[in-house]
C-alpha cells in the first residue's frame, strides 16, 4: 500500500516549559473528587500539627524528669508520655488516613488522564500515525500517565507537609524563643531552595536530553523487533545491534553526565545544611550555659532541626522529581492537544443505514502541497454496483480509499455518499458504513475468534461461525487443534497471506457494510489462492456498493465499470470488453500482464 509522503509534525517536546499550564490542565482531574481531597488536607495538617506537638512534649518531659527525683515519679510525666505516645501514634494515623483517602483521587485521575489520551490519539490522523515512531510515542504516555501519580504523591505527601511544618516550626520559634533561631531556619531554608533550583533547572536540560535519547534507543529497539523478518531476510541482526547500541551509548553518556552533577548537586546541599544546623546548635548552647534556655529547649530546638531537615535533605530530589514529572506530563498532554487534522464538523449528520451510492466530485489532492496526487478525479459508484480502479504503482490507486475512509480531507472537490459530503458527515457513522480489506492484512496477536469478531465485537459466536463459512475459512479452523481458539501470533504471522486474506475478509463480512473497499487484496498472492479468494470477493460483493482497487485485470474483469488511473488522472473509463477494443492504456496494461502470466507458467510446461 502507498504510504503518505512525510510532512512535519510539530513536536510534542515543548520549546518552552509551560509547568503552570500543565498544573492548570490538571488540576480538573484531581477536583473532581474534591471532597476526598479537602479531607485528605485535613487529614494533612492535623498530621503534621501532631508532628510538631512531638517536640514540645518532648521538652516538657525532658524538664519534668529534671526537677527532682520525687517529681519524675508523680503523674506529670505520666501524662506527658502518655500525651507524647498519642501524638506520635497520630502522626501515623493520620498520614495513613490521608494517603487510604486520597488513593482513589490519584488513580482515578491517572486512569482518566490516559484514557482521554488514549481517544484522543485514536481520532488523530492518519498522517500523524505514519510519521510517529509507535515506540516513542508508546514510552511518552508511559512516562507521563506514572508522572501524574508522582507528581500528585511528591506534592501531597512531601512538598506540602514539609511547607507545613516549616511554617508551624518558624511560628514557634518565633514565639518561644529569640528571633535569632527564626532567622537562621528562615536563611538556610531560602539558601538552600535558591541553591537547589538553581543546580536542578540547570540540570533539566541534561535529564531531558537523557529522556530523549532514552526514547530514541526504544522506538530504535521496538521498529527493529516489529520488522524481524525483515531483519533476518538481509542477515541484519548484527547490523541492528549496532545501531542500537550507537543510541545506548548516548544514552549512557547523558546519564554519566547526570551523575556528575547529582552529586554536585547533593555536596552543595549538604554543605548548607551543615552549616545551618551548626549554627542553629551554637546558639542554643550558648542560651543553655547562660542558662535562658533549659535542658528541653535544646532538645526542642534540636527535634525540631531534624523534623525539618531529614525531609529537607529530600527537597532536591523531590524538587528535581517534580519538574521531571511535569516536563513527562507536559509531553503527553502535548499529545491531547495535538491538532485534529480530519474532525467532526459542528452539527456533523449520521450516516442512515441502507444502500450507498459513492461521488467523487472533480477531486484533487496532496499529501504535501508541493506533490499533488489526484488531479480532477470524478466517478460514481451507484448502490449495489462494483467499480474497479486500476494503474500502475503510484497512480493514486489507494489514496481513494483513504479519502472514502476521511483519513485526510480532499483539497478540491468533494466527495458524496448519498449526496451527502463526507465533510458534513461524522465519522463514527461514515466508517460504520464501510468495510475493507486490504493490501497488507494486520491481524491482532490474538485468536482467530477475537481477530473475525472484531468486524462487530458485540456479535455472536454463531454470527461469526457464519462470516467464516463465507469467507471459505471454517474448513482451515476446523483442522485446527485450538479451532477458533488459535492465536495468530504477532500482526498475523502466523498465518498464510491467503488465510489472513480470508480472515480479513470474513471479518468485513461480520460488519456488514453497504460499502465494500478491497486495496489489491490478492496482489500478494500465488494464482491458485487469488482464485480460490477472487471467488469469495465477488460473493461478498454482492447487493453492495463496492470499490475494488486492483493490480491484477483479470480479478476486475466483471467490473461494472472500470476506472485507469495514471500519475493520479483518470484516462480511460468503461467495461472490460470496451476498454480492450479501445486498444489504449488498459489494452497495454492486459497484455503485458498475459505476457507475464505467460512466461512464469511455461518453465512449469
Amino acid at each position: 500500500m502507498r504510504r503518505a509522503p512525510a510532512a512535519a509534525l510539530p513536536a510534542p517536546e515543548p520549546a518552552e516549559r509551560h509547568d503552570w499550564q500543565t498544573v492548570k490542565s490538571l488540576l480538573p482531574f484531581i477536583w473532581a473528587y474534591r471532597g476526598r481531597v479537602l479531607f485528605a488536607l485535613a487529614c494533612l495538617f492535623a498530621a503534621k500539627g501532631a508532628n510538631v506537638a512531638v517536640p514540645l512534649i518532648f521538652k516538657d518531659l525532658i524538664d519534668a524528669l529534671s526537677i527532682t527525683p520525687q517529681q519524675a515519679l508523680i503523674v506529670v510525666p505520666a501524662a506527658l508520655l502518655l500525651a507524647y505516645g498519642m501524638l506520635r501514634f497520630s502522626t501515623s494515623l493520620f498520614t495513613e488516613l490521608r494517603e487510604v483517602v486520597f488513593a482513589r483521587v490519584t488513580q482515578q485521575a491517572v486512569r482518566e488522564i490516559t484514557l482521554r489520551t488514549f481517544r484522543h490519539l485514536h481520532s488523530l490522523s492518519l498522517r500523524f500515525h505514519l510519521e510517529r515512531q509507535t515506540g516513542g510515542l508508546t514510552r511518552d504516555i508511559e512516562r507521563g500517565t506514572r508522572s501524574v501519580g508522582s507528581l500528585i504523591s511528591y506534592t501531597l505527601y512531601s512538598i506540602l507537609p514539609t511547607m507545613i511544618e516549616i511554617s508551624l516550626v518558624i511560628g514557634i520559634l518565633l514565639v518561644r524563643y529569640d528571633a535569632v533561631f527564626a532567622l537562621i531556619t528562615l536563611a538556610t531554608l531560602l539558601l538552600y531552595v535558591v541553591f537547589t533550583v538553581s543546580v536542578t533547572n540547570w540540570r533539566t536540560a541534561l535529564r531531558r536530553h537523557a529522556n530523549e535519547l532514552d526514547s530514541a534507543a526504544n522506538s530504535r529497539a521496538i521498529d527493529s523487533l516489529i520488522n524481524f523478518e525483515t531483519v533476518k531476510y538481509f542477515n541484519n541482526e548484527e547490523y541492528e545491534a549496532r545501531r542500537y547500541d550507537e543510541q545506548l551509548q548516548k544514552w549512557i553518556k547523558a546519564q554519566i553526565t547526570n551523575q556528575y552533577s547529582l552529586s554536585a548537586l547533593n555536596v552543595g546541599q549538604a554543605a548548607i545544611i551543615a552549616v545551618g544546623v551548626t549554627a542553629m546548635m551554637w546558639q542554643a548552647t550558648v542560651r543553655v550555659a547562660a542558662g535562658s534556655m533549659t535542658i528541653g529547649d535544646i532538645v526542642l530546638v534540636n527535634a525540631f532541626l531534624i523534623q525539618l531537615y531529614v525531609p529537607l535533605n529530600f527537597l532536591g530530589v523531590l524538587y528535581r522529581e517534580i519538574r521531571q514529572s511535569l516536563t513527562d506530563i507536559e509531553r503527553m498532554f502535548a499529545l491531547m492537544h495535538q491538532h485534529r487534522e480530519v474532525a467532526d464538523a459542528p452539527g456533523a449528520l449520521a450516516l442512515p443505514p441502507g444502500p450507498a451510492s459513492v461521488r467523487f466530485e472533480h477531486v484533487d489532492f496532496a499529501y504535501d502541497a508541493k506533490r499533488p496526487i489526484l488531479f480532477d478525479v470524478d466517478f460514481e459508484i451507484p448502490a449495489g454496483s462494483t467499480v474497479a480502479v486500476v494503474g500502475h504503482s503510484g497512480s493514486g490507486k489507494s489514496t481513494l480509499a483513504r479519502l472514502l475512509y476521511r483519513f485526510y480531507d480532499v483539497q478540491q472537490g468533494a466527495i458524496r455518499i448519498n449526496g451527502h459530503d463526507l465533510r458534513q458527515l461524522g465519522q463514527h457513522s461514515l466508517r460504520a458504513a464501510i468495510g475493507i480489506v486490504p493490501q497488507d492484512t494486520v491481524l491482532f496477536n490474538d485468536t482467530l475468534l477475537y481477530n473475525i469478531q472484531y468486524g462487530r465485537p458485540n456479535a455472536s459466536r454463531a454470527e461469526v461461525e457464519a462470516a467464516a463459512r463465507a469467507a471459505q475459512l471454517e474448513d482451515f479452523i476446523r483442522e485446527l487443534p485450538d479451532g477458533y481458539g488459535t492465536r495468530v501470533g504477532e500482526r498475523g504471522l502466523k498465518l498464510s497471506g491467503g488465510e489472513k486474506q480470508r480472515v480479513a475478509i470474513a471479518r468485513a463480512l461480520l460488519k456488514n457494510p453497504a460499502i465494500l473497499i478491497f486495496d489489491e487484496a490478492t496482489s500478494a498472492l500465488d494464482s491458485k489462492t487469488e482464485k480460490a479468494i477472487q471467488a469469495q470477493i465477488e460473493r461478498a460483493a454482492e447487493g453492495r456498493t463496492a470499490l475494488v482497487i486492483a493490480h491484477r485485470l483479470s480479478t476486475i474483469m466483471d467490473a461494472d465499470e472500470i476506472i485507469v488511473l495514471e500519475a493520479g488522472r483518470i484516462v480511460e473509463r468503461g467495461r472490460h470488453a470496451a476498454l480492450l477494443a479501445r486498444g489504449g492504456t488498459y489494452a497495454q496494461m492486459w497484455l503485458l500482464q498475459q505476457q507475464e502470466e505467460e512466461e512464469a507458467a511455461a518453465p512449469a510446461a
